[in-house]
């Protein structure tokens, strides 16, 4: 249930502008898709149309090529022709003058009956002639007169193709494997044909062809070569597919195109029509282009509508939560109010209200909360003060008694002197972190006198220029020292070294010790954890990790961990404010 609110935590900005954009958005995707739908009912209409008139026009061609078909064996059979192609040479130079003269006649009449026709052809290779219907004095051209022979044609077409040439032509006899006598053949008009091919789709910008596959001849109405080897290759395509007709969008050269076909049996030909689409939906891509001004004018208004709610809402709304958030960083500051009397500048009126009140409670209580917790810094603080004093003289009266110890007993006292100067100055809560440092040295030189070398302690790492409360490593260091280090049978190490990472400065005391169990461990580090809920435990660890966590804050302080040496790890984590 919650995938369908998925803006439930998001910005009332993100919302609004969701909801409007969800009320938007439909109607441009609405209008897009009553856009597409017109236009391809357009394009279907116009393809069919097209289409309807492609196969007029190649049901007329068809329909003469029949014609001619049926009508040529009537010629074939003429008498004129068959007693000249066998007799011809036996016949006196009048009568076979006069009968070539009957034959151009009878042509003339056959190439008139149709306007497809060019020319009228009987080839007789007796008389080595070619009878044309205008023309008398004629040779026989050997190579035309082979390629017009039945042989040469395709079974399931009446033409001939050559040289550019389209024929239809009969030889007699029609079965032989000899030489026929005769032919007598129609030169198709390459002109007319393309004359009716650029009926179809001059109406609207278009090309079309006429494209015989099997034997790679064509007759086009002036098709850019580029876009004729593509429709080459369209129809190779349907001829694959067995599609007879029907009608697709092509692209040449970035232009698209609505080619439309037609296959035609008697001329094993396809007819096709490529019209530009920019010609054919010339009107709809003026409304396509009213639609993207559409958007261009939806994005304005969501520009407009954006612009204005970052102005009157969002903006006034994230200055309030912003001043909220200043606020509970403890920084009570007013807002400017420059709004007049509406929603906005009530609240900006009652928050500034809320906040002279909030300043009023605090100026009342902080003196009084500061003293509070300054009584108990240094409570924290005494109690650790006489911890170290009880032993003290007892190791110095050992020292003086001792004859070779008086370096020692000097040295000592010294120590002592300077031990105590620190622990008891009462003028500063916070000292340098350098000066903890020394006072921390002087409690390790205490002990190598008290202890001598069995064990030995490094200090390692720089010190930032900081302050910190007193009394914060040094009884970490003796701490190690009464439950590690100091009934080891076997030499005992502390390691006191520092490190800087992310914005923050660690103090490390690491020793040796082989007593201290994991399960302590864990049990000083809940301890830890929860040392502000206990203050009454305020003796060692426990009360320097309270006196760091009231100087810096709850995310500093100590933790503790297994030590790389064995014993006990207690990071001290520092800020550098």
């Amino acid at each position: 249930m919650k995938s369908l609110f998925f803006l439930h935590d998001s910005s009332i900005f993100r919302k609004i502008m969701a909801a409007f954009l969800a009320a938007l958005l439909p109607m441009l995707a609405i209008t897009w898709m009553i856009n597409e739908k017109g236009s391809n009912n357009i394009r279907n209409e116009i393809s069919d149309s097209v289409l309807n008139t492609t196969r007029f026009y190649m049901h007329s061609l068809d329909e003469e090529a029949d014609r001619i078909s049926r009508y040529l064996p009537n010629y074939v059979m003429d008498k004129d022709i068959m007693e000249i192609a066998t007799t011809g040479n036996e016949m006196t130079s009048y009568e076979r003058a006069r009968k070539i003269l009957d034959i151009q006649g009878r042509l003339e009449l056959m190439k008139n009956s149709s306007p497809y026709i060019k020319e009228t052809i009987a080839y007789i290779p007796l008389l080595q002639r070619t009878i044309l219907s205008n023309s008398f004095e004629t040779y026989l051209d050997e190579r035309e007169y082979s390629a017009m022979q039945t042989n040469k044609k395709m079974i399931e077409e009446p033409f001939i193709y050559w040289k550019n040439r389209i024929f239809i032509t009969m030889q007699y006899p029609i079965n032989t494997v000899k030489n026929p006598l005769y032919i007598v053949g129609v030169e198709l008009s390459a002109a007319k044909i393309k004359e009716t091919l650029a009926q179809i789709g001059n109406a609207r910008g278009g090309q079309s062809v006429l494209l015989n596959l099997a034997r790679g001849w064509d007759i086009d109405s002036g098709m850019d070569p580029a876009l004729l080897e593509q429709v080459k290759a369209f129809a190779a395509k349907k001829r694959e597919a067995l599609s007879d007709e029907g009608y697709e969008t092509i692209v040449n050269n970035g232009n698209s195109f609505l080619a439309v076909y037609k296959y035609s049996k008697i001329w094993n030909s396809y007819s096709i029509t490529c019209i530009p689409e920019e010609t054919a939906l010339g009107s709809l891509h003026m409304y396509r282009t009213l639609f993207w001004w559409a958007c261009v004018l939806a994005v304005g208004i969501v520009l407009f509508f954006t612009y204005f709610l970052l102005r009157l809402i969002y903006r006034p709304l994230m200055k309030l939560v912003h001043s909220f958030r200043r606020v509970q960083q403890n920084r009570l500051e007013p807002i400017a109010i420059d709004r007049g009397a509406d929603e906005f500048g009530y609240l900006y009126q009652a928050f500034n209200d809320t906040v002279r009140s909030l300043k009023t409670l605090i100026e009342e209580n902080y003196e009084q909360q500061i003293r509070n917790q300054r009584s108990e810094l240094k409570r924290l603080q005494s109690q650790i003060n006489p911890h170290f004093l009880y032993n003290c003289f007892f190791v110095l009266c050992r020292l003086i008694k001792s004859e070779k110890q008086k370096d020692k007993a000097y040295r000592f006292c010294l120590y002592i002197g300077q031990y105590f100067q620190f622990i008891t100055r009462n003028d500063e809560d916070d000292v340098p972190l350098a000066l903890e440092m020394e006072h921390s040295r002087t409690y390790v030189e205490m002990q190598t006198i008290c202890y001598g070398e069995r064990i030995q302690v490094w200090f390692d790492g720089e010190v930032p220029a900081i302050h910190v409360p007193r009394l914060i490593l040094q009884p970490i260091i003796e701490n190690a020292y009464k439950h590690a280090l100091g009934n080891m049978l076997q030499p005992g190490e502390l390691w006191i070294h520092s490190d800087e990472k992310e914005n923050a400065f660690f103090l490390y005391v690491e020793d040796n010790g082989r007593k201290i169990k994991d399960e302590e461990i864990e049990l000083l580090r809940k301890k830890l954890q929860y040392a502000t809920s206990r203050i009454e435990e305020t003796t060692g660890i426990l009360n320097v990790h309270r006196r760091i966590q009231l100087r810096f804050g709850e995310e500093y302080g100590l933790a503790v961990s297994r030590s790389e040496l064995g014993g006990l790890r207690v990071t001290i984590k520092l800020s550098f404010s």
